[in-house]
């Protein structure tokens, strides 16, 4: 088989196909007669065969696709008008503390945001799919370890967590609003039950707040970057309680 007519057995079995496909997988269609190395030539040849197209050739944590090219979804969502789901502050930055600082248990989020993590948000995450718990940490209680899903990375169009935005230090946007822009439709968040649900983790549980403080940003004082590095040696920030 030519390299042409190994470009069109691969872009139809792409175009085809209903979710990423693996290299394992697309090996298949040769009988395994073609390396892993000339297939990932094959591929990224079609890719460029699709340079200024509307669908571009990608891949992704779980494999390759056929996808969107990102400046045509506004004319694409006026075929299905119907709002996507909006996700509160606290769920997307509960999702960035996991992605930037994964494995962490929910104690290490509740000491990075200073707020007890309500259990809703965990399994809002969990049902979309986008966090999953790999294991237990081995100390009293034995809590668990979450990380990011490969679903996670599909979403947001990413083959690794290299590919991330990256936290400039000084920088004024914390993570999660990093991570928001490329999983929502922009907009502010509106409050929701979550938000109000949480529970100042510096206060008792019927203390209410005497003053709003703002919630502790993902930066430390000095404006370097409070999620990259994951050394549990490093000292937690002090917790704040999140206004009311």
């Amino acid at each position: 088989m030519n390299t042409q007519d190994a470009k069109r057995v691969l872009e139809t079995a792409l175009i085809c196909a209903s979710q990423p496909l693996t290299l394992r997988e697309l090996r298949s269609l040769f009988a395994d007669e073609l390396g892993a190395d000339t297939l990932r030539g094959l591929l990224y040849e079609l890719s460029r065969d699709w340079d200024g197209r509307g669908v571009e050739l990608v891949a992704l944590a779980s494999g390759w696709r056929f996808q969107s090219r990102p400046e045509l979804r506004e004319y694409l969502d006026r075929l299905h008008p119907e709002k996507p789901p909006r996700y509160s502050r606290a769920v997307l930055e509960t999702l960035a503390i996991i992605a930037y600082r994964q494995p962490v248990t929910r104690g290490d989020i509740e000491d990075i945001r200073g707020v007890v993590v309500a259990s809703q948000i965990v399994k809002q995450l969990e049902d979309r799919g986008w966090i999953e718990a790999i294991g237990h940490r081995e100390t009293p209680g034995r809590p668990a370890l979450y990380a990011t899903t490969k679903s996670f990375l599909d979403d947001l169009g990413l083959a690794s967590l290299e590919q991330l935005p990256a936290l400039e230090v000084g920088g004024e946007p914390p993570a999660f609003e990093a991570l928001q822009g490329q999983l929502l439709d922009a907009a502010d968040e509106a409050p929701s039950a979550e938000a109000a649900a949480e529970i100042p983790a510096d206060l008792p549980p019927q203390a209410p707040a005497e003053t709003a403080v703002p919630t502790q940003s993902l930066f430390g004082d000095d404006g370097t970057p409070a999620l990259p590095n994951p050394d549990p040696s490093d000292p937690p920030p002090q917790p704040q309680s999140e206004p009311a």
